[in-house]
């Protein structure tokens, strides 16, 4: 299934992506798409409906993060090995984990705004990992159970903010608007493969990042599991699990984002995004 929020910020509405792209709306099934609704006992409900016998919504609303009220937005930084290549980083031994603020999280075709002052703004795809049911201290073969389903995620990132003002990297990740999921969220029964998906990202019409989830260091598998270690993972929960090469830090001169830009990014099976970057005055 490919489930989704539409509507104006803050009201969105539950629809639902039928085979042949009309938008279906849940709000007689379901509240909203949030932690509370993401079970895989009512996952399994909108399995079993007719989408055709949902209202279909007629016209192109905008759309909104494909879950609402995130509790955690864990992100795993250098998990592709050309990534990391290209950035002059060893591979690490064990999952690199950093939180993204859920204030940054917008909708998948919302404005990306540029702090003031910002000079080294950079994009990354990444594909994201919503959580489905209580993850905590789990096996590595049992944590794909625990996934509701996959979504797109752009970890944008200040790099002077995250790599040259000290501590850690979370002032750099979490700014207000750099964390656009969506458009979809597709449940775990059309995504049979997490590590067989390719993604990708331009800026301004010129291809920035082309790479393959089998490049990751480290699985979603492992990520599931190593993340709930140390902490439990809840229901609505987002893991970003890292972007491929091509990002701007690693090219010469690095190619930082600037207002008026267009971002177009996507994952096979997962959908696309387009953002337009602003100067958040």
């Amino acid at each position: 299934m490919k489930l989704l929020r539409y509507g104006p910020a803050g009201q969105e509405r539950p629809g639902l992506l039928d085979a042949s792209g009309t938008l279906r709306d849940l709000s007689a099934m379901i509240p909203d798409l949030t932690p509370a609704t993401l079970t895989p006992a009512t996952l399994d409900r909108l399995r079993a409906l007719s989408p055709q016998d949902l209202p279909a919504v007629t016209v192109q609303p905008r759309l909104g993060p494909c879950v609402g009220q995130v509790g955690k937005f864990v992100c795993i930084g250098l998990n592709y090995r050309h990534h990391a290549d290209e950035t002059g980083a060893a591979y690490p031994e064990e999952p690199i984990l950093f939180m993204k603020a859920t204030s940054a999280i917008i909708g998948p075709n919302d404005d990306v705004l540029l702090p003031p002052g910002s000079t080294k703004s950079d994009w990354e795809v990444e594909l994201g990992v919503v959580i489905g049911r209580l993850a905590k201290r789990v096996s590595e073969a049992d944590a794909l159970s625990h996934i509701a389903g996959y979504c797109v995620v752009n970890d944008l990132s200040e790099r002077e903010y995250q790599l040259e003002r000290g501590g850690t990297w979370d002032k750099g990740k979490g700014c207000d608007t750099f964390g656009p999921i969506g458009p979809w969220l597709v449940t775990t029964d059309d995504v049979p493969d997490p590590q067989a998906l390719g993604l990708w990202l331009d800026v301004d019409g010129v291809r920035r990042q082309t790479g393959h989830t089998g490049d990751m260091i480290f699985s979603v598998a492992q990520i599931v599991s190593y993340v709930s270690r140390f902490m439990s993972l809840q229901p609505g929960d987002i893991i970003s699990t890292g972007t491929p090469h091509g990002v701007a830090l690693g090219m010469t001169p690095p190619p930082y984002l600037r207002p008026g830009q267009v971002m177009h990014l996507g994952i096979d099976g997962l959908g696309e995004q387009r953002q337009t970057c602003r100067a958040d005055i």
